[in-house]
């Protein structure tokens, strides 16, 4: 018996020194925080709501953040940190603007509920925000811009990725006049002519245009002459 209860105790499990599942932090609140917003858009998210997602009673969340503002500083980051500046090293100018145009709008344009919130959340004390900024103004300051006209170029250039991304999410039939085409023949015609050469979607391709169009007068306005 005794040798049976040796091997017994032998045989239990030693209790581990850190709880099984993983202790709350920044991570997982804001991984929360986009599968709550996914879900029920930006008016879902609250700080009860996401307390009931993260299975903790609202206290221990108050812990880690002390409101949704915080919340959303945490998704803001996240979000930020994805976006593409490595051309703004690696290319020039006008091509690192449309990389970085590029992985912004397709990355928001998973995340339409946010870009109300984000686009008018501040920066203050986000860290993969600001550093995505610095990256974006270095680029423009290497490549010759006036410095008083950067944060409006990429403030006009931030203003066509969000719509941009909203028109991502755009219905195919979006511009179909239905039974007002014939007092509109003009723009009945337009749309069902509409074609893109490179077999693009509409919406791609309506990036694409506006994209290009925005980068030359950019740089035919505020580039040096080379």
């Amino acid at each position: 018996m005794a040798a049976e209860s040796e091997t017994t105790t032998a045989a239990r499990p030693r209790r581990a020194g850190r709880p099984l599942r993983a202790v709350l932090g920044p991570a997982q609140i804001t991984r929360a925080a986009l599968k709550l917003i996914a879900r029920d858009g930006y008016r879902g998210l609250t700080m009860s709501a996401l307390a009931k997602v993260l299975g903790v009673a609202p206290s221990a969340l108050y812990n880690h953040v002390a409101s949704k503002d915080e919340v959303l500083l945490l998704v803001e980051d996240h979000l930020m940190e994805r976006v593409d500046v490595s051309g703004f090293t690696e290319l020039p100018w006008a091509e690192a603007v449309v990389r970085w145009a590029r992985s912004y709008r397709d990355l928001f344009a998973h995340h339409i509920p946010l870009i109300p919130v984000i686009a008018l959340l501040p920066v203050t004390n986000a860290p993969q925000t600001v550093r995505m900024y610095e990256a974006v103004v270095a680029g423009f300051a290497a490549a010759g811009w006036p410095r008083e006209h950067i944060m409006d170029a990429i403030v006009a250039l931030e203003s066509f990725v969000f719509g941009s991304a909203y028109d991502a999410n755009a219905p195919a039939n979006i511009f179909d006049s239905g039974h007002l085409a014939a007092s509109a023949p003009e723009f009945a015609l337009a749309v069902a002519q509409r074609c893109n050469d490179q077999g693009l979607g509409d919406a791609d391709a309506a990036f694409g245009l506006g994209l290009d169009a925005m980068v030359a007068g950019l740089a035919a306005r505020w580039l040096p002459a080379s």
